[in-house]
């Protein structure tokens, strides 16, 4: 987002909360940074500069506001919505990359130099690689301070700090407070209670926020044993760098509430991030919808319900063999396919909770069963065998950092991958928002509803919808009944 001094004033002085996570607002005079609603009074224009990250305002010296938390406010609907090199790198730093490798990995695994990637990186954000790492990593333990009993010196290890001296520095440096001055202020309901081992937060989110169908969605396609619904909570397991992990989620009006049951504390960073970019809680839903809404087809799409975001994954890999399995069969079929090879390849829970037993079967555990085994049509089972070994082998990329047309071009690649998987896996695993699926049945059933009529119509209007076609499916979709769009238990404010 390119905005002006002036600009940024303008939205400063407005408080408007759909730009908190774009830019940062800073006061010389105070020493402070704040996001862009935050409801302190605004200083005059000299005394006030803004920054692309907060990272880069850290790294200028200054500290975050008590008042509006400007660190725990909603992430740039930029690292979701681009493919390039810096998107991406952001992506993978925010999964927590830089805290088990180096800026030279980094580099590496988006195929730059480390002089190249450092260079994008500051120039558009203010600030490098492990700056945006170590503001992450501040932010992280945060979160484990105030929402766990957890020792200091374990948090300081678990946040990925490299000693408890450089942790207390950081800590009091960006929030002007120490670790124990925050755990004594910790929010009313942000303690513990819930469990022995259970981190609980509230999860930002942009306006309009409509969990109806994204909910429903990850509910009716839950995979027995590795996800479930239960008394108005998303659950599932989950494979994180250090370990494994329970991520319940539950929808309310202005938040999602989290709570994170981890194997190994170090990876909380990774599953907030996983979190968020399941429930695609980045997103800037007004751009959105005031987009697709000046199609006078979708305008009453968009006003029944807007605020839709896109269903994605935890695990690019895992939604990729999902889509395979899901080929030409019903919701249902697919949760039955997937829910057996949950149970036979799946790695079992050391400590199962609930109805969840399994972690979702690797790309390599998939490579080792035996193909008779599978009851799927032949073509389909191998299609399942070949995506998994190139999932395995690396050379299809399905990740953060994956570059988006490059991971198309692979899957067009593989025997049985066609247009819905590869757009599927684009839209959902990727994160592509223009991702489309003009051959999906609920996508043309609704496209008839609208009057669209054949696929070749269809096509020249979706055109109206770029770059927001991934939206527009969801608004289509939406519109149907079917079990996506319908909440076994509706959510409640938490």
């Amino acid at each position: 987002m390119d905005l002006t001094h002036e600009q940024c004033l303008v939205v400063v002085r407005s408080r408007d909360t759909r730009f908190d996570g774009w830019f940062f607002s800073a006061v010389r005079t105070t020493g402070i940074y704040c996001r862009p609603s935050c409801p302190a009074v605004t200083p005059h224009s000299e005394h006030v500069e803004f920054f692309p990250s907060a990272g880069a305002a850290q790294r200028s010296g200054y500290r975050a506001c008590k008042r509006c938390r400007p660190d725990a406010s909603p992430g740039s609907p930029e690292w979701s919505h681009r493919s390039d090199l810096v998107a991406r790198a952001v992506r993978l730093i925010h999964d927590g990359f830089l805290d088990r490798g180096t800026v030279a990995e980094l580099a590496s695994e988006l195929g730059y130099s480390t002089r190249q990637l450092e260079r994008q990186i500051s120039t558009e954000l203010g600030v490098g690689p492990l700056g945006l790492a170590r503001s992450a990593r501040a932010q992280t333990a945060r979160t484990l301070v105030e929402s766990t009993t957890l020792p200091i010196t374990d948090i300081a290890f678990a946040a990925g700090f490299s000693s408890v001296r450089n942790f207390n520095d950081t800590i009091r440096r960006i929030f002007a407070s120490t670790p124990t001055e925050l755990r004594r202020r910790r929010r009313a309901g942000a303690d513990s209670s819930t469990g022995a081992g259970i981190v609980s937060l509230r999860l930002a989110v942009r306006q309009p926020f409509n969990p109806s169908n994204l909910f429903a969605h990850l509910a009716a396609t839950a995979v027995p044993g590795s996800e479930s619904w239960e008394d108005g909570w998303y659950r599932r397991t989950i494979s994180l760098p250090h370990g494994w992990g329970v991520l319940s989620l539950r929808p309310a009006s202005d938040h999602v509430s989290a709570r994170l049951r981890l194997s190994d504390n170090s990876d909380l960073s990774a599953a907030v991030n996983r979190a968020r970019w399941l429930l695609d809680l980045d997103a800037d839903p007004k751009a959105v919808d005031a987009h697709l809404a000046a199609d006078p087809a979708m305008a009453p799409l968009v006003a029944s319900g807007p605020g839709r975001r896109v269903p994605r994954t935890v695990d690019g890999a895992e939604f990729t063999i999902r889509t395979v399995l899901g080929q030409q069969v019903s919701t249902a079929a697919a949760r039955t396919l997937a829910a057996r090879l949950v149970r036979a390849c799946g790695e079992p829970l050391p400590d199962p909770d609930g109805e969840l037993t399994h972690l979702f079967p690797t790309p390599t555990a998939l490579g080792e069963v035996d193909p008779e085994s599978l009851a799927m049509p032949h073509s389909r089972r191998r299609t399942l065998l070949v995506v998994s070994a190139a999932l395995a082998d690396g050379s299809l990329n399905c990740g953060p950092g994956a570059d988006w047309e490059a991971t198309r071009a692979r899957l067009d690649e593989l025997p049985g991958c066609g247009p819905w998987t590869v757009e599927s896996i684009a839209m959902r695993s990727l994160g592509d928002p223009d991702a489309f699926l003009p051959t999906d049945l609920g996508v043309v059933r609704a496209a008839e509803d609208l009057g669209l009529g054949s696929k070749r119509v269809l096509l020249d209007r979706a055109d109206r919808w770029r770059p927001w076609r991934a939206y527009a499916v969801q608004y289509l979709w939406a519109s149907l009944r079917h079990p996506i769009n319908e909440l076994p238990i509706a959510p409640e404010e938490s």
